[in-house]
């Protein structure tokens, strides 16, 4: 025969329905400003919540809707549909442009991370200045990485989940290719040699036309 004292104290303990977690994910999603992972949703939620499960039901709720759950890094935020980004254009008309420096060093240390500052600066050639690296930072763009196991043991560089947000990716991974570049109209001239890797053919940086310098892919890092 069970204890009714125990049946309480168990029952005190029992996860809200998984329709509940559901809601409370919802809520905790629009109610941060930052992109959420599951762990700190979880610390927020009753005892015994499963952050995860909950979202799947929540990203299936939100397909095909004018805002949708989205996957930041190893985080989760609520963002406009990716075909109604026009929509808020007059609320990012302003924008900060980074000088070529900052947009070329960006660049290799997303596609290269984690990359150590000799390695961003033999990828393009030049010494990068201290002040370029600490723009990135400041912008909480680029992030320190763990240390390289070479000697001096140098520090590494890795772009950060804000950036990821800003440009609406889920992981580095997902960063477009030379061509994809090319065919928006962002990057219309030769980039430093190994800025940004490619696979061969026709992302491949060796069938780049020759051109004028031109700052149009500053567009792409703009803030």
């Amino acid at each position: 025969m069970s204890d009714p004292e125990t049946d309480t104290e168990e029952s005190l303990f029992q996860a809200p329905p998984l329709a509940e977690q559901e809601r409370m994910v919802e809520a905790l999603l629009f109610a941060s400003s930052e992109p959420m992972s599951t762990r700190e949703m979880e610390a927020r939620m009753p005892h015994g919540c499963d952050a995860a499960e909950a979202l799947v039901l929540l990203r299936r709720r939100y397909e095909g809707r004018g805002v949708t759950v989205t996957r930041v890094g190893d985080a989760w935020a609520i963002r406009t549909a990716a075909d109604l980004g026009f929509l808020m254009s007059r609320e990012t008309v302003e924008t900060r442009k980074l000088s070529r420096a900052a947009v070329e060093t960006l660049a290799i240390i997303a596609y290269h991370q984690p990359v150590t500052r000799a390695e961003i600066e033999e990828i393009r050639g030049v010494s990068v200045s201290r002040g370029t690296v600490d723009q990135l930072i400041e912008m909480e763009w680029v992030r320190f990485g763990r240390r390289k196991m070479t000697p001096g043991r140098p520090v590494t560089y890795v772009v950060t989940q804000g950036f990821l947000d800003h440009f609406g990716l889920e992981s580095a991974r997902d960063l477009p290719g030379l061509k994809e570049l090319r065919s928006a109209g962002l990057l219309d001239s030769r980039p430093p040699p190994g800025l940004m890797p490619g696979p061969g053919g026709e992302d491949d940086l060796s069938e780049l036309d020759d051109g004028p310098d031109n700052d149009g892919q500053d567009e792409l890092f703009g803030e």
